[in-house]
């Protein structure tokens, strides 16, 4: 009995033993791991810490090709962007408001401009009617539409001139499009701002001299935009024909370039974690690892430059841009319109001279080329005593019937290849900004007022007091027995013909030219000036 304890103790220290041994191996083993942390030897580790994370990312990164060198016309502009537009863009910013908000369309206008110069500059120019060219194009329109909008929302603002004056002059923008002497288009949109700009002036040259200041630092960029093409695109906007790519191609390399500038690529993503060390008795076991994606992502600092560095953002600049209420749109609230600002219309008083001298002296709105014009739809309305024509062009009905009363007036605006038939007596006709226009009306209480309407035709059945052409190119007017007393008045107009009926029934009409030169004298210290006929 006693042997076989002993046995059994003997056995028990054996194993002992040997448990023992076992635990000291793998004391010692991790004793040595825990000198070279993570497995990896100290003078392999120092070598690692030795090369900045920087220098690792940018060894790992592919390299970028080197940019473009810009040519000098592509420089150029970039100077005018960054002396005359951001000028203009600091002053409309310490004023605020709505002006601000309309600068910053400002400044995207011009770099959509500046892509597409930089495209010329790269690429074949593509057919006038191609989608590749309103490809190119369609970022201008939209901009350019964009900055009146802004007008349009704000008819009741103060504000109403200044904006006025931006939105008539920014389409200047749209020279890239003409093949001959687009400098004179430069100059024509200048005009068309300073209709605006000259009663921005006037109004607040004792109220604020800022926004005097303001005026005229809008006047310099298309100063300075003119001396600018007369340097580098007298005649015209130059294309890349001899060695050039597709123009669709070269848009989307200078987006993507534009892309790329606005930061540096991210950096790549980190390796797999290191094993984790083996197992010691003497210390606490570690926490368990993170689990994947729970470590939030540094955001990326803030681009806190000027707007000039996000001019490329595209769509994407205007969605901060807040709402307009249903309640503040015209179209929705009418009442809106009667707190404009309307010029007062002509009247029968333009036969002084005063009148006719001050109409000669102001400036007027210039139009926007055809590729730069967004088509709207035909709108025919009745807005309570006013009959709005609108966005006609060559309409399938044929003629467009109104029938009218004593207190209505008709306004026809953006019309092309139209014939329009008044029925009934109205009380005044305005057609403006349009073309090929054929007007047949029975009498009027008031006047037709003709502004900028090449081609335009006009037949009275009844009686007519007076009508008044301004920058009209070819007119044909007819009139009927009941209206040989009609006034005719002129502008800056040519090739205006009167046609009055024969003596009896079935005569023809005679044709009377109105007269386009003058010649004057100094008589008696006064300036005469008589109708210049030709004999022969």
């Amino acid at each position: 009995m006693a042997g076989n304890n002993m046995h059994n103790l003997t056995t028990l220290i054996k194993r002992l033993e040997a448990a023992t041994s076992r635990l000291e191996d793998i004391a010692s083993t991790t004793l040595e791991n825990q000198s070279v942390p993570n497995g990896i030897p100290p003078v392999a580790a120092s070598a690692a810490a030795a090369v900045p994370p920087s220098q690792a990312q940018a060894q790992s990164a592919p390299k970028q090709a080197p940019p473009r060198p810009l040519p000098p016309s592509i420089e150029a502009f970039d100077d005018l962007i960054n002396n005359e537009i951001k000028s203009f863009v600091d002053l409309s910013e310490a004023i605020g408001g709505l002006l601000a908000e309309q600068a910053a369309k400002v400044v995207q206008a011009f770099a959509a401009e500046r892509k597409f110069l930089v495209v010329t500059t790269r690429a074949k120019k593509p057919e006038i009617q191609s989608p590749a060219y309103l490809e190119i194009l369609k970022e201008l329109q939209d901009i350019i539409e964009a900055v009146n909008e802004v007008r349009m929302a704000n008819r009741a603002s103060e504000l109403f001139p200044h904006l006025s004056m931006v939105s008539e002059g920014v389409p200047m923008v749209g020279w890239v499009t003409m093949d001959r002497k687009p400098a004179d288009y430069v100059t024509e949109m200048l005009n068309g701002a300073q209709f605006y700009g000259n009663k921005v002036l006037k109004d607040f040259k004792e109220k604020d001299p800022k926004h005097v200041e303001w005026v005229r630092s809008f006047y310099n960029i298309p100063k300075a935009l003119n001396n600018y093409i007369q340097e580098y695109y007298d005649t015209g906007v130059t294309w890349n024909n001899k060695d050039g790519m597709d123009a669709s191609e070269a848009m989307r390399q200078v987006n993507a370039e534009a892309s790329a500038s606005k930061g540096a690529p991210p950096p790549p993503a980190p390796g797999p974690p290191p094993p984790p060390p083996l197992p010691t008795f003497d210390a606490p076991p570690p926490p368990p690892p993170m689990p994947a994606g729970s470590v939030a992502k540094a955001a990326p600092a803030a681009d806190m430059g000027a707007v000039f560095s996000q001019i490329s953002q595209g769509e994407n600049v205007t969605k901060g841009l807040k709402k307009v209420d249903p309640s503040q749109m015209t179209h929705k609230n009418p009442s809106l319109r009667t707190a404009s600002t309307v010029p007062p219309t002509r009247s029968d008083s333009l036969n002084s001279a005063s009148s006719a001298s001050t109409r000669g002296k102001s400036p007027v709105p210039a139009r926007k080329p055809q590729t730069l014009r967004t088509k709207k739809p035909p709108r025919k309305e009745l807005d309570g005593k006013k009959w709005i024509l609108e966005n006609f062009d060559n309409p399938a009905e044929g003629v467009i019937e109104i029938e009218a009363n004593i207190s209505h007036s008709i306004l026809v605006s953006k019309c092309n290849k139209t014939m329009i038939r008044i029925i009934g007596k109205a009380n005044a006709v305005s057609i403006d900004s349009s073309s090929a226009i054929s007007l047949i009306i029975d009498s009027l209480v008031s006047s037709v007022e003709v502004i900028k309407v090449p081609k335009f035709e006009m037949q009275v059945l009844g009686a007519l007091p007076t009508v008044m052409l301004d920058q009209v190119d070819g007119a044909a007017l007819y009139l009927s027995k009941e209206s040989l007393s009609t006034e005719v008045f002129t502008s800056k107009c040519t090739s205006v013909n009167i046609n009055v009926p024969g003596a009896t029934e079935d005569d023809d009409y005679a044709e009377c030219a109105v007269p386009e030169q003058f010649k004057t004298v100094i008589r008696n210290g006064k300036a005469v000036s008589e109708i210049v006929e030709h004999a022969g």
